[in-house]
């Protein structure tokens, strides 16, 4: 792969590793904190991706000109909808937190691991 496609590609390949980051975050953290943080990573990146998707180089944006025909727009469609993907992540991060705060109240702590050690202990008793 030469560089000039990846200097094309570029926010394919940010959107890629940023999924990756927040992934390992998921899948190797036992605080939930982090883990909600990995997820935010991950749905960042799908906007991105889905925002990348829409975009065209040297292409004019829909609202603004009225080229008659030959010309090319802008996508407005991903952009549109990533609109509504934010408000919807930002609904989850909000409930998931709230129900952090409840996990903490519950057991005292935000650790995966510290959680299941105090729930085996009370389902043998």
């Amino acid at each position: 792969m030469n560089l000039k496609m990846m200097m094309e590609n570029i926010n394919y390949i940010g959107a890629m590793i940023l999924f990756v980051i927040g992934l390992y975050t998921v899948l190797t953290h036992s605080n939930l904190i982090k883990k909600i943080i990995g997820i935010n990573i991950m749905e960042t990146s799908i906007f991105l991706f889905f925002v990348s998707i829409g975009y065209r180089k040297g292409a004019a944006a829909p609202i603004y000109e009225s080229i008659s025909g030959e010309g090319f727009f802008v996508n407005p469609l991903p952009a549109a909808l990533m609109l509504t993907g934010i408000v919807v992540a930002v609904s989850i991060t909000a409930f998931s937190l709230s129900i952090v705060i409840k996990i903490h109240e519950a057991y005292g702590t935000i650790e995966m691991d510290e959680i299941i050690r105090i729930r085996s202990v009370e389902s043998d008793e």
